[in-house]
């Protein structure tokens, strides 16, 4: 098992573009060389300046590379369909220019990827980590199906990047039924999987058995930690998903509920070879405490083996 391990902004706050309160990208990259990562990604759409020449000299002059971009947006409706291909064309164009991380041996797709993430229905919001409560789409389903591809193969085609779907805690693609659908629906030639294991528990599923179901589709992966006594309480709560991250529901890895050491067991056994970036969701406003959480992250995780 050969593996790098990277970091994205959102363990800066980094989520919702128009939030007043996000940290510089120049401090996200300083303080994630000086965590010990070797790279990490774009983060979301309009944060950091689509300048290929401007922020490939940013990253080269910290040693940092980038894994991935990110589409963080409504995949449902029809009429973002100009939207997200737009975003695709400009992310893919910046990604494919910026420094890169040497590509491994057992790697399915070389990096840069494009993760590709459904967000913005409210009432999918106020349900995540509820698979009893959340409505799920009927008619609707078809048409993300074919915006999810429509960016795929956008991706390939013009840019030889890989689109990988990453479900994601309330959104339309959570829950372990509509993983399933998923599946089923968009081949594996045309977009595999990133799991993240904070929002797999989230949504009730168990990391490892969804890393060992979905090993054939699995091209990158997300680590993230639960804390518990958190998870417990805000799931009792009214409560958007992002409202729990800033009371705390994500921690440093390694202090939280998932198993490391059965998720390592889990990726030797299915030869897992290639990228896992360290998340941690919180709010922009407690961005004090992200250097010294990412790097009990990435500590905790070379303790394991990683």
């Amino acid at each position: 098992m050969t593996i790098t391990i990277t970091t994205a902004p959102c363990c800066w706050g980094v989520d919702d573009v128009n939030n007043p309160n996000l940290p510089a990208w120049e401090r996200v990259f300083d303080e994630a060389a000086a965590a010990g990562y070797g790279g990490l990604e774009l983060g979301p759409y309009g944060y950091v300046p689509l300048d290929d020449a401007l922020v490939a000299k940013a990253l080269s002059e910290r040693n940092l590379f980038i894994v991935a971009g990110t589409i963080f947006d409504d995949l449902v409706s029809s009429q973002n369909r100009e939207a997200l291909l737009r975003q695709t064309d400009e992310i893919c164009a910046v990604i494919t220019r910026l420094p890169q991380p040497e590509q491994m041996a057992g790697q399915r797709f070389r990096t840069p990827y494009l993760t590709v993430m459904d967000w913005g229905h409210d009432e999918r919001d106020y349900a995540a980590g509820h698979s009893d409560r959340a409505p799920r789409l009927d008619k609707a389903w078809a048409g993300m199906i074919a915006n999810i591809t429509a960016i795929a193969e956008l991706a390939r085609r013009k840019y030889g990047v890989r689109a990988v779907i990453h479900p994601h805690a309330g959104g339309y693609i959570e829950f372990a039924d509509e993983i399933e659908r998923v599946a089923a629906d968009i081949p594996q030639e045309v977009a595999g999987f990133c799991l993240d294991t904070g929002h797999s528990y989230y949504a009730g599923m168990d990391p490892v058995e969804m890393i060992r179901r979905y090993a054939d589709r699995l091209d990158y992966i997300h680590f993230k930690d639960i804390d518990q006594t958190v998870f417990d309480r805000v799931l009792g709560e009214k409560i958007r998903f992002f409202e729990a991250c800033g009371q705390g529901v994500m921690c440093p890895i390694g202090r939280g509920v998932i198993d490391y050491p059965a998720v390592k067991r889990t990726l030797e056994e299915i030869g897992y070879h290639g990228f896992i970036t360290v998340e941690q969701e919180r709010d922009p406003l407690n961005v004090a405490g992200s250097l010294e959480d990412v790097k009990q992250s990435r500590d905790y995780l070379r303790s394991v083996g990683f």
